[in-house]
């Protein structure tokens, strides 16, 4: 079971540099479609060991998102080794995600 991380500024490089695949999701508070994904990803975490989740809000915390061209939200991008690996954009039904992320889970 993965646990979902909460991710800022400081703490967001360190995260997606790990050798272990972390799929981080960038969202923001006024978002509804990041609302929509939300326990999505919740259910991914509770089923899965193989990666991390962790969530980026981007009001909060600009900087990961300018760095990594984020255009808009709902974003969740894949890094393993702090490359990206995968990008999905926008909100996406649980099957959808789970094909996407299949390599890595």
């Amino acid at each position: 079971m993965a646990e979902i991380v909460t991710l800022n500024d400081g703490s967001f490089n360190d995260a997606i540099s790990g050798e272990r695949p972390i799929l981080v999701d960038f969202w923001a508070e006024w978002c509804g479609p990041c609302h929509v994904i939300a326990p999505v990803l919740e259910e991914i975490a509770g089923e899965q060991d193989k990666i991390d989740i962790g969530k980026l809000n981007v009001d909060h915390n600009p900087q990961p998102a300018a760095a990594h061209d984020v255009m808009s939200i709902p974003t969740l991008i894949l890094f393993k080794d702090g490359v990206e690996k995968k990008r999905i954009v926008g909100a996406a039904p649980k099957h959808r995600l789970l094909a996407e992320l299949a390599e890595f889970l």
